[in-house]
């Protein structure tokens, strides 16, 4: 069965959320990676690493889920992460300067992840109200996942990315 798109239950808004949510990691993953290998910060690097792993448990994890719905074809796309991957990729190919493309990364992966956090701590709420306990747990993890790479993003950010960044800025003046 295709992802229905036709909603007429939480059920049905949960399994096309997460057929969607499956379409947004696999995209990601793939631009994580080449984020990864562009970031000139050694600790971005380790952390968007550590992104990939999480974003390959959360695909594992949506499938069990997509294979016990039936939903066996996800063809639609995520629109949002398509726009936040465009969004990333323009602003990355206007910096010229290796620690403003780390400040670029950066902001754009966690406004990514605060999307994420959203729409996982949603799909929790909604497969618990449905009584399906054990991926209420799923998606939850999926949610702590996320805020636990948006609070490393933080720190980095406050202690070393955005002062490195700050750097080309003073050097003009």
């Amino acid at each position: 069965m295709e992802a229905n798109l036709n909603i007429n239950s939480l059920q049905d808004l949960l399994d096309l959320n997460t057929s969607q949510f499956s379409s947004a990691e696999i995209e990601l993953k793939r631009k994580l990676l080449e984020w990864a290998n562009i970031a000139s910060s050694m600790q971005l690097k380790m952390i968007m690493k550590k992104y990939i792993s999480f974003t390959s448990q959360h695909l594992q994890r949506m499938d069990t889920f997509l294979e016990q719905e039936k939903i066996l074809s996800v063809n639609s796309s995520n629109p949002i992460m398509l726009a936040f991957i465009k969004l990333i990729d323009e602003k990355l190919e206007a910096c010229k300067n290796p620690e403003i493309k780390d400040a670029c990364v950066l902001a754009g992966v966690q406004s990514i992840c605060h999307f994420k956090i959203s729409s996982y701590g949603t799909a929790a709420a909604y497969a618990k109200l449905i009584g399906q306990e054990e991926f209420a747990r799923v998606f939850y993890e999926s949610e702590v996942n996320e805020k636990h790479i948006d609070d490393e993003l933080t720190q980095l950010a406050s202690y070393e990315i955005n002062t490195n960044a700050l750097s080309p800025l003073n050097l003009a003046q």
